[in-house]
């Protein structure tokens, strides 16, 4: 039994497929297969079932999958102690976004970089998901550091946070929208969009499901008309008059510079949050809590 092959099953059982977790250890797929197909032999049992659309792992895989890592992240400990003595800091760090996370305020490619040049030995890792299935990766250990939207007031459990983002949500409209007679109108309880087609982000992100716990508060259901994963989309379908976006609070002008006007959702008032998120117990190697010190002391905080 190799190290390699231990390292190439865990690749394999996260990313559900060879095809993946060959293009994430920088490897052809056929001789990831191979390998396994060897560990496996050694063994005398499968740990993947290949039968389906994607891989799986079998009941002997699951059972030797926790002793897998335990040993790569015994290596990974050594290489580490090892690397404090000479000052010299690698290993791979694991980072997920929500989208629009890398742009504006939150210029995460520039500290990415940056961290890079100061750390060229430690490999970064980035992806894009919803914060639904990016808690649950941090949580498995697949994702060390992730950039998540709330869905609840209280922290998950196991889960560590740095709020970035503390807003309330509004309604964004055309500036002819009947929602905004009269015009000094500032706000719209959140019953009033009950029948009204709505424009939010997909189930499993933060926002969609602060609006769906509100709508439940308020006793409505909420008509989702369109969906998109990108807010400036939200916007764009919004400005063109097909429904009401339900997005974080923006400035007047910028809510303007994009032809939408902005009502504050009232009774209830939910907020749109942003955080950064990690491990409770901390993520297990020394590039990756350097990765988070340096994040937790450059990304902005609520104003």
């Amino acid at each position: 039994m190799e190290l390699r092959q231990l390292q190439y099953f865990v690749a394999v059982a996260e990313e559900a497929s060879f095809t993946r977790a060959a293009a994430r250890l920088h490897l052809a797929q056929p001789g990831v297969s191979a390998q396994i197909r060897q560990l496996e032999r050694e063994l005398g049992q499968p740990l993947l079932d290949r039968s389906g659309r994607s891989v799986t792992v079998t009941e002997v895989g699951e059972a030797v999958l926790a002793y897998a890592r335990a040993a790569l992240a015994a290596v990974e400990g050594i290489r580490s102690t090892v690397d404090e003595f000479t000052g010299l800091l690698r290993g791979r760090v694991a980072i997920g976004l929500i989208s629009g996370a890398a742009i504006g305020a939150f210029d995460v490619p520039s500290l990415l970089a940056d961290f890079h040049d100061d750390h060229p030995e430690v490999e970064i890792a980035l992806t894009e998901d919803n914060s639904e299935r990016m808690l649950a990766a941090l949580h498995a250990g697949s994702l060390d550091i992730a950039v998540i939207g709330l869905a609840e007031e209280a922290p998950p459990q196991g889960i560590s946070l740095q709020m970035l983002i503390d807003v309330p949500l509004v309604a964004a409209v055309a500036p002819d929208d009947p929602l905004l007679a009269p015009p000094e109108r500032g706000c719209v309880p959140l019953a009033a969009l009950g029948d009204r087609p709505l424009i939010s982000l997909p189930r499993g992100t933060g926002l969609r499901g602060v609006l769906e716990r509100a709508c439940a508060q308020a006793g409505i259901r909420p008509r989702i008309a369109f969906e998109a994963a990108a807010p400036q989309v939200l916007a764009q379908l919004a400005a063109r008059g097909l429904g009401v976006a339900v997005v974080p609070a923006l400035p007047a002008q910028a809510a303007a510079d994009l032809g939408l006007r902005t009502l504050r959702i009232t009774e209830p008032q939910p907020r749109g949050r942003v955080a950064l998120a990690w491990r409770t117990r901390g993520p297990a190697g020394p590039a990756a809590r350097a990765l988070l010190e340096r994040l937790r002391g450059t990304l902005p905080a609520p104003g």
